[in-house]
């Protein structure tokens, strides 16, 4: 079911397990509880591993697959933990045009993550967006709210190195 796995081992502290047995005790005769439940998960973890949506799945007798299904449709869930420093790269149309994927390129190469990952020190993630509005700056790299503007492959080990 998962392609793309994760460099981060899964956290099983056993006070952060409680944490969601409790909220999907509080919800389980709820209607329509899946998604408040995967919320409150994700706001435990930080995103949704496989061992805790199969712990929902289990608890609620509700298929992995439908839990699966809800976590990979809706944008604002996560598979894969963030980083400290979450990048951001622009794939949109003047950002692409711009050479925003040899950015984005250098960057997979420098960290050895693809987007949607985190290092296993749980440093850096990679993502990708569409369009941040500063078109003039393309290609843009963000790393968190810092953004860098008409960004050159050769500048990203030195950007990356002030946040190391």
């Amino acid at each position: 079911m998962n392609t793309m796995q994760s460099s981060v081992p899964f956290d099983s502290d056993p006070k952060l397990m409680e944490q969601l047995l409790a909220v999907i005790e509080r919800h389980k005769d709820e209607q329509g509880a899946l998604i408040p439940i995967l919320q409150e998960a994700q706001d435990i973890y930080g995103y949704l591993p496989i061992e805790v949506q199969e712990v929902i799945a289990d608890k609620m007798n509700v298929p992995l697959e439908k839990i699966y299904g809800i976590v990979t449709f809706y944008s604002f869930f996560n598979l894969y933990p963030k980083g400290k420093y979450q990048i951001s790269i622009c794939l949109g149309t003047a950002c692409y045009v711009k050479g925003s994927q040899k950015v984005l390129d250098k960057v997979t190469e420098v960290l050895g993550i693809q987007p949607g990952q985190c290092t296993h020190d749980r440093l850096f993630s990679i993502d990708t967006c569409r369009c941040v509005g500063a078109c003039g700056l393309a290609p843009i790299m963000l790393v968190n709210d810092d953004v860098y503007g008409r960004m050159n492959p050769l500048e990203v080990e030195g950007i990356l190195a002030k946040y190391k």
